[in-house]
């Protein structure tokens, strides 16, 4: 039988709203404690030394490869464990995504991780990678994507995405966002991936 008046406890437990609403609450107020301190942490803000903005072409590879949905298959973080680092190279440091948006940080590896393949193998081989990666990995699952050398970027939608990146902090300078349209004009996106691939992970030595 249930008490005349019920004790605070009591009426949470009974209350299937309050309860939401309660833990709601309880689940903000923990995820804002270890969030927030990150944004002051200079670890975390502030880029590693040889890091450097994308280049044009490079940014239009990056966006062909989230278009892909490369990222499903291929993480870009190399976790600090002895059996990463022995097979990827040095772990992967917030300072080398500072002005990635969004990062590729992921948890799922179905394919090998990425974030140190750039400079590992040559623009030849991963433009046959990218046609048919059985041409060089004979036991890969992944698909082949050949449409994307007949496909050619558009020059005039890679400035305007620069100077988008700049107002959220990636210093882009008026003559890189000029000339952007300019590097790119006559590639195509099998170009564009290959460039970003190989800048993947070279900042930091």
């Amino acid at each position: 039988m249930a008490h005349a008046n019920p004790t605070g406890h009591e009426k949470i437990e009974t209350s299937n709203f309050l309860m939401i609403v309660l833990i709601l609450v309880t689940v903000a107020f923990g995820g804002l404690t270890e969030i927030v301190p990150l944004f002051f942490q200079h670890s975390t803000t502030k880029p590693v030394e040889n890091l450097k903005p994308y280049s044009a072409l490079q940014l239009a590879g990056r966006d062909v490869y989230i278009r892909e949905g490369c990222y499903n298959c291929h993480s870009q973080m190399i976790r600090p464990f002895r059996a990463e680092t022995l097979r990827y190279g040095h772990y992967s440091t917030a300072g080398e995504y500072v002005y990635d948006h969004p990062f590729q940080w992921g948890s799922k590896r179905t394919g090998p991780d990425l974030h140190r393949v750039g400079g590992k193998y040559s623009d030849e081989w991963h433009r046959i990678h990218l046609m048919n990666p059985r041409d060089v990995v004979p036991e890969s699952n992944m698909p082949a994507y050949p449409w994307l050398e007949k496909a050619a970027l558009n020059p005039a939608e890679v400035g305007p995405k620069m100077a988008a990146l700049r107002k959220v902090g990636v210093p882009y300078t008026d003559d890189e966002i000029a000339k952007a349209a300019d590097e790119v004009k006559g590639k195509t996106e099998l170009e564009a991936v290959v460039a970003y691939l190989q800048v993947l992970g070279t900042a930091l030595k």
